[in-house]
């Protein structure tokens, strides 16, 4: 049997470390070069194809068959390329903030590296809330305003706005205390 024929029939599990690994031989090379194109980046396609691997080591699926994997490789890849670009655009937004600031003292890549990890959860966390939940936490956190002018803003109850609010604080206390966002 040849090596295409044999890659064509494999059924993969990746909760199998054998499987997991037939599985990278055969796809880790197409799925970099998929995200290189995405992205435009060959080091970064790198990074990328690794980790959709470790997620697949940390939540195995049963693929069944070469082009069940490549599907869903294909719709991991484009959900890792949104992840990434989403970064680069918090990160880009943290330079531009610290820059602007003109403070003399930056803060240690590692600190900035933690500010971004922070800013990124959050960013999740939010695009998982219905749209009113993250307008009003937006709107009390960031701005400032009072439950009774975010009521007025939004075109519901102040009660309504509590509602949101606890619903906010819930999914920040999840992520802090280590667990996904869930709703």
């Amino acid at each position: 049997m040849t090596a295409t024929r044999l890659s064509e029939s494999a059924v993969y599990d990746t909760g199998c470390r054998d499987s997991l690994g037939l599985l990278y031989h055969h796809h880790q090379p197409w799925l970099q070069q998929l995200l290189s194109r995405r992205l435009g980046c060959g080091e970064s396609a790198s990074d990328l194809a690794q980790d959709a691997f470790v997620r697949l080591l940390q939540t195995p699926r049963h693929l069944d068959s070469f082009e069940g994997a490549r599907a869903y490789l294909s719709r991991m890849a484009k959900g890792l390329c949104v992840d990434h670009w989403r970064r680069q655009d918090i990160e880009r937004a943290w330079q531009e903030a610290m820059a602007a600031s003109g403070e003399a003292h930056l803060p240690s890549a590692e600190h900035q590296q933690i500010v971004i990890e922070t800013l990124c959860e959050i960013d999740r966390m939010l695009a998982q809330l219905p749209e009113k939940v993250a307008t009003a936490f937006l709107a009390s956190q960031l701005q400032g305003k009072p439950y009774r002018q975010i009521a007025d803003e939004l075109g519901v109850s102040e009660r309504m706005v509590k509602k949101y609010m606890a619903q906010a604080m819930l999914q920040c206390a999840l992520i802090e205390a280590g667990f996904e966002a869930c709703l």
